[in-house]
Formats: structure tokens, sequence, C-alpha cells
């Protein structure tokens, strides 16, 4: 299987409900280095998995989405923690529904499986990772 791997970065605020947390449950910060890796059985027509640079714009707009706010205020997160593993689900949907819609080109509707990985530190990161 071919794979290929864009990044970007995001950095959000957001607390946690649950005393699980400790002082994650006050409003902090982090930065998540973004990692989303594409998965295809075979290349397409011009030995590609999926356009690199169409990539990486999709994925710096669904970051743009949440880079420099407050995860607190997006109504839809809602009655969740938005830990690292959380909002890694939310940037693979995300990214999938623009791969359903034709936003990474037509080629890439013979990607197998997209993974999405949301680094916190240079010893933590968390992974979402689903086929297509």
């Amino acid at each position: 299987m071919f794979s290929l791997t864009v990044r970007d970065h995001m950095m959000i605020a957001h607390s946690f409900r649950s005393p699980r947390f400790g002082p994650a449950q006050a409003l902090h910060g982090a930065t998540y280095v973004v990692d989303v890796t594409f998965y295809r059985d075979e290349l397409d027509a011009d030995d590609l998995v999926v356009d690199i640079g169409l990539a990486g714009e999709q994925l710096r707009e669904v970051v743009a989405e949440f880079n420099l706010g407050n995860l607190d205020d997006h109504e839809e997160f809602s009655g969740h923690n938005t830990t690292t593993e959380f909002m890694a689900r939310v940037v693979h949907q995300r990214l999938a529904a623009r791969i359903r819609s034709g936003a990474l080109g037509a080629e890439a509707q013979g990607l197998k499986r997209l993974r999405v990985t949301l680094g916190e530190s240079h010893v933590a990161w968390a992974s979402y990772e689903q086929d297509l």
C-alpha cells in the first residue's frame, strides 16, 4: 500500500469536564502538530497517492476552523471533552468529507484509508484511522 503524509499545526484553547483531568479542567492551551496520512493500494494515473498541494491546502482549511480559537466555544463539541484523541477524529471526519466531495480531485476517490495524528509534544500524540 502507498501512503503520503502532509503536516500542519493548530493552536487551540480548551478546558475539560471531569476530575480525571485535574488542573486541565481549567482553560488552557495546546499546540498540535497535525499529520495526515493518505493511503491507496495503487498509484493514480499520474503515479501519485494524492495531489500533495491539494492535500496540504485542504488540511490547512480544516485546521483554520480551530486555530487560535477556544474549542469550548464550538457548540458541536458541547458535552464532549475535546481531547487530542477526540480532535484527531474531528479532523479525520472533516477531511474524509472533503475527499468525498471532490475537494482533493477526482483521483482522490481511489484513496482507501486516512490516518490523522495530533502531536501534543515530542513524547505524546494520538491518532484516528479509518477506511474511507
